[in-house]
């Protein structure tokens, strides 16, 4: 016992490194993407106990392999149900194909994934900021008549997210079907509210629920999306979440985000996720009906399909659909990302249609929410900006939205970033709409924010610190983990 107290420390350093070499073999054993690997290892050696923490928070995969497979298994056979209960139409590829020519290619793409069917009937509005979008939202959740579902990664109780709170408690009130997910390391809610939408007779169930989740910070497997969809009718997806922080009327930051109302048959799809994150969040198998996928008869047939991906997904869904649009392009490419941390599919992918004489510009802000991401992202703009893509960083305030616009046919807008993080890891859902109309007010969104932007220049780029380089390396070895 003597022994013990007196080398205490060279016993836990021991037993660490004994631990660390464990999971390091895990880690070669699981055959990931080498430089992840070698970020989790670099860790475990470098850094005693606070390696080992990192990595099992961050690193261990043993939930997405039992959870999330089971939670795949559920959803398919949730899918399948409603399909067959409901006979939810398909479409043709060639209805869009003569618009779409090589573009055509994402619709196969994503349906032999995940089953992701293309809806025509649909229309679709364009939201700049969150002041415009609380505005329609408002209207849509007052003139709610059976039900309104919520998918939220973020919902705080303060001004603006109280407000939707207390409407969508009267509205249970009334007698409607309310039900609400959020991610547990995301929203922040009172026991006060909790205790109010309970007593209103909402059911809200967390999404992974987290001890400490004010600590936990960037948890792997977050549900990142952000859903509404409101009678089966209208439907709500975007990168505007339910805070205050999303607000310009009375926020000291700018904040530049886009969202999109549907109304239309790709509401069905939305509803359809919706439900499968339910049954997975509340154990509970709700009894599906024609009320929840009412049919449609819009004035407008926009071309959309709504995107999933998540770890429990066979394949990366949004990231490939995003592959193949860049790779597929013949006149240009507009990106507008809050995290540019791609990985390498998309930095080559990038890189060749530059080179290709294909114009490619991207969005990014110039000061970041985290100044990690900052550097980061300031790590992979050098080799774009050699290979001729256009880098623009807004300087505006904090540009968060997440958007795409190929050739004037092809538009996406999403939850998804430019990073590992909502490539592989947490749950996301993007709309991808085959529609010159749709692309082109994108492009008049992208051209003003390219007002508030300075366009970097490579030689003046190069000429960064060597700190700052540094800081930059370290920042992009980390990417991984971020």
């Amino acid at each position: 016992m003597e022994f013990v107290r007196n080398h205490i420390w060279q016993i836990l350093i021991v037993l660490n490194y004994a631990i660390a070499l464990s999971a390091v073999v895990t880690i070669l054993h699981k055959k990931l993407n080498p430089t992840k690997a070698l970020s989790y290892i670099i860790g475990l050696l470098a850094l005693p106990f606070l390696g080992l923490i990192v990595y099992y928070l961050f690193g261990q995969e043993y939930r997405k392999t039992k959870i999330f497979s089971r939670k795949h298994v559920l959803n398919q056979s949730i899918v399948k149900k409603i399909q067959e209960q409901l006979e939810l139409d398909t479409k043709e590829i060639n209805v869009v194909d003569d618009l779409l020519d090589q573009k055509s290619k994402l619709i196969p793409l994503l349906y032999n994934s995940e089953k992701s069917k293309l809806t025509i009937n649909n229309e679709v509005k364009l939201i700049k900021n969150g002041d415009n979008k609380f505005k329609l939202l408002f209207k849509d959740l007052k003139d709610a008549q059976h039900h309104i579902h919520l998918e939220y990664f973020v919902i705080k109780d303060d001004k603006i997210g109280t407000e939707v709170l207390n409407l969508l408690c009267e509205k249970a009130n009334e007698g409607l079907e309310v039900r609400i997910v959020i991610d547990d390391v995301g929203s922040s809610i009172s026991s006060k509210m909790k205790s109010k939408i309970k007593d209103s007779g909402i059911e809200m169930n967390p999404f992974m629920p987290v001890l400490f989740s004010k600590f936990t910070g960037q948890m792997n497997y977050r549900d990142h999306r952000k859903i509404i969809v409101i009678d089966g009718k209208i439907g709500y997806v975007g990168g505007i979440n339910i805070s205050d922080n999303y607000l310009n009327a009375n926020n000291k930051r700018y904040w530049r985000d886009t969202h999109i109302r549907i109304i239309g048959e790709a509401v069905k799809p939305l509803q359809i996720l919706f439900f499968t994150t339910w049954d997975f969040v509340s154990q509970e198998a709700l009894e599906i009906s024609k009320t929840y996928f009412p049919e449609h008869n819009c004035k407008e047939n926009v071309p959309l399909q709504i995107a999933a991906s998540g770890p429990d997904t066979d394949w990366s869904n949004i990231m490939e659909a995003i592959f193949v649009a860049i790779t597929n392009a013949e006149d240009h490419v507009y990106i507008t990302t809050p995290y540019f941390i791609p990985n390498s599919e998309i930095v080559t992918a990038l890189q060749v249609t530059a080179r290709s004489n294909i114009k490619v510009k991207i969005i990014v802000p110039k000061t970041s929410d985290s100044w990690i991401a900052e550097y980061a992202t300031n790590s992979y703009l050098e080799s774009l900006l050699e290979a001729g893509v256009e880098v623009y960083r807004y300087t505006k305030g904090f540009i968060h939205a997440k958007t795409m616009v190929v050739d004037g046919v092809f538009s996406t807008v999403g939850t998804t970033n430019m990073d590992y993080r909502s490539f592989n890891i947490n749950f996301e859902v993007n709309a991808l709409i085959y529609n010159k109309d749709i692309s082109n007010q994108l492009t008049e969104f992208f051209n003003d924010d390219l007002k508030d932007c300075e366009q970097l220049d490579l030689k003046s780029w190069q000429q960064r610190s060597k700190q700052t380089k540094l800081i930059e390396s370290v920042a992009r070895l980390m990417a991984p983990l971020l």
